[in-house]
């Protein structure tokens, strides 16, 4: 029999260079993509944080009544006493001829429910539309803290939902006091953009004025954000919000000062195009989260839906409060519930502990290997070692992070890698045993062990699925590892050393050494 280069064995070779060459920049620390190290590999800060889902509901009865507001002075329809709080609107029609505009105007917001009393107008959510609306504002601060993170630079930040009003974040890498402040700033940051309209009527009494006062007018007393004994008398219906910002970028002013340019959507530029064209000589406060940054006055109608919030920043301040209005606001604030910092010691310690498991492990195993089968343990050896190249070099390739359950998710791999070579070796001399040649027992025992090699793999690997798709953090990073590791262990044990095989087809047709080649042992 001749040996042959099989289509097995090339794509064991392929899976060799493959293998070696995405893993040289993680083993080595050399250029190219690597595996990035979780929290507990390489220190970071750990936090838990909740949500105030109440104060997202409470914005979208805000966002209704701004609506009803902007609708009714754009089609000239007067209502009177439009007022507001965390759970209803309530407003006054004055002309019943416009019933039938404001009733089509209304039907466009979801989950309204609408009493009506002759002209008087009560708005309030209904309980489906407060559950959802939880719902999203709890979705929508995990998508919106991983924005600001991507954007901030970490690398593989862990952003999950914790129960119904809880979120998980993991921030690998934070090595010191001031990364942290920062990374902890841009994520509490709420960054709720909102342009409002001044009470110049009131504003001279704002420093006197009381806030139950300001509100029997309509208004809200707002801080100054650089002078906080300054107030101003800020129309409590907002203008537009930040959820109508398209756009952020730290800009420099003529004294080379940072600010922020911001854009707007079409239906933000059509209505701060509007309003500024019919409210020349008002100022227009640029409020953000609660304080006003600006107040400047409307000389024009300001067109094209760009604005600029300028203040005493610093080029950091500036950068992150852009990423975070970039990344959108925050419909509900978050508060610190948890917070425990990892050291890098720790990490080193366990990726130290770690390593040497998996290395004592292997040498182990393939000792055991060579002793028990010969050659073919040689064999079962180096596809051992293929598969823990391809294993690393498939998380650097798509940059995935490696924490310490990942690791064990290695050593597991080790084991189900060693017992597929087990079966194979196992099935063959089962052949032999039956007087058959080499050759023809190593075709038999891979077409016996072939089911039951993939039987055992397909089932862990539903399992491994399972715990990605409902795990997180360190659970994922355990089904990864592991999900990689079972399709590298079939590919090299079902393909790569019946490859090898077909390659020492010549030399094991002429040897009649089967405890050389597979251990066999001299039947009584």
């Amino acid at each position: 029999m001749k040996s042959k280069i099989s289509y097995r064995l090339i794509i064991f070779a392929f899976s060799i260079v493959f293998g070696v060459a995405y893993s040289i920049p993680t083993l080595f620390n050399t250029s190219g993509s690597k595996v990035n190290l979780g929290l507990d590999l390489q220190g970071g800060m750990h936090m838990l944080l909740g949500v105030n889902t109440e104060e997202a509901v409470a914005a979208k009865i805000k966002a209704i009544a701004s609506g009803i507001n902007y609708h009714c002075e754009g089609h000239d329809i007067l209502i009177d006493e439009l007022s507001f709080d965390e759970e209803q609107v309530t407003f006054e029609l004055l002309d019943k001829d416009e019933m039938l505009n404001l009733d089509t105007h209304l039907k466009e917001y979801d989950g309204l429910n609408i009493i009506k009393d002759n002209l008087n107008f009560v708005l309030n959510l209904t309980e489906e539309e407060i559950v959802l609306t939880k719902e999203f504002a709890l979705k929508q601060t995990i998508e919106t803290i991983r924005n600001r993170l991507d954007l901030f630079g970490l690398a593989e930040p862990t952003v999950a939902k914790q129960g119904t009003d809880k979120v998980l974040v993991e921030l690998p890498g934070i090595k010191t006091a001031e990364d942290e402040q920062r990374a902890r700033k841009l994520i509490g940051q709420t960054a709720h953009l909102e342009m409002m309209s001044v009470d110049e009527n009131r504003q001279k009494r704002a420093d006197v004025m009381t806030h139950d006062e300001a509100r029997s007018f309509g208004d809200v007393l707002l801080e100054d954000k650089y002078i906080p004994q300054r107030k101003f008398a800020i129309k409590a219906i907002p203008i537009l919000d930040g959820s109508m910002l398209t756009d952020a970028r730290v800009a420099f002013d003529q004294n080379n000062q940072p600010v922020i340019n911001f854009s707007l959507d079409g239906q933000g530029a059509q209505i701060f195009g509007d309003w500024t064209g019919k409210n020349v000589g008002i100022r227009l406060a640029v409020v953000l989260d609660r304080k006003v940054y600006s107040a400047p006055v409307i000389r024009e109608r300001i067109g094209g839906g760009h604005g600029q919030i300028s203040g005493s920043f610093t080029v950091d301040e500036a950068h992150d409060l852009a990423i975070a209005l970039r990344s959108g606001a925050l419909s509900a604030s978050v508060k610190m519930l948890e917070k425990r910092s990892v050291g890098p010691s720790l990490g080193a310690d366990s990726i130290k502990a770690s390593a040497f498991a998996l290395i004592a492990g292997f040498i182990l195993v393939a000792i055991f290997m060579v002793f028990y089968y010969g050659i073919s343990g040689v064999v079962s050896d180096i596809a051992l070692i293929v598969n823990l190249l391809i294993i690393l070099a498939a998380m650097s390739l798509f940059g995935a992070t490696l924490t310490l359950p990942g690791m064990v998710g290695i050593v597991l791999t080790v084991g189900m890698a060693v017992d597929a070579n087990v079966i194979i070796n196992e099935r063959i001399k089962e052949v032999l045993y039956q007087g058959k040649s080499m050759m023809t027992s190593i075709e038999e025992g891979y077409k016996n062990a072939f089911s039951a090699i993939i039987d055992a793999n397909i089932t862990t690997l539903i399992a491994a699925v399972a715990l990605y798709a409902y795990g997180t953090g360190p659970i994922k990073g355990f089904a990864i590892t592991l999900s990689i590791g079972i399709l590298a262990s079939m590919l090299t044990a079902i393909l790569g050393t019946h490859g090898l095989y077909e390659f020492l087809a010549n030399k094991i047709a002429k040897s009649t050494n089967q405890r050389l080649w597979f251990g066999m042992k001299e039947q009584k």
